[in-house]
């Protein structure tokens, strides 16, 4: 048997080569391509989901924390000592942490995180006469209620 002319003949490496660029440069453009598209919808998708989820967390953490102690009356004089309740440093550190990497992720949540935090330095200090740090506690339940 006699095998046809075409198939008899060698191709030479110099005519393959023109072939292979093309659909290497096509492959490689690609997956760049796909990689990046990949990339940038779950990064999208994934940290702003998350960061809500943070601030609804920290929210809620803040929440439970209950009214702060007030030591102080209208005039400025202290009134006494008053007794924390259960849990309400960690809740309150908590709601910090919470709110600090809702922040991270998603720069509109970073005034509910500098409200949270001023309210947990005035916490962890047990400076509960400092109205700042009241009224910083009303500015992020405002936020709260708005998430």
């Amino acid at each position: 048997m006699h095998s046809p002319a075409s198939l008899d003949s060698p191709i030479s490496p110099e005519e393959l080569r023109p072939l292979r660029r093309p659909m290497v440069v096509g492959g490689v453009a690609g997956f760049v391509v796909g990689a990046t598209l990949i990339g940038v919808l779950w990064g999208v998708s994934d940290a702003h989901a998350g960061a809500n989820d943070d601030a609804v967390a920290a929210c809620a953490a803040l929440d439970r924390s209950g009214d702060l102690p007030v030591t102080v009356e209208g005039d400025g004089k202290v009134v006494g000592v008053t007794i924390l309740g259960d849990g309400l440093v960690s809740r309150v550190s908590a709601a910090r942490d919470l709110a600090a990497a809702a922040a991270a992720a998603n720069p509109n949540y970073q005034e509910l995180a500098d409200h949270i935090d001023s309210v947990a330095r005035m916490v962890i200090s047990l400076h509960f006469n400092d109205m700042s740090g009241h009224w910083h506690f009303e500015q992020a339940q405002q936020i709260c209620a708005r998430i």
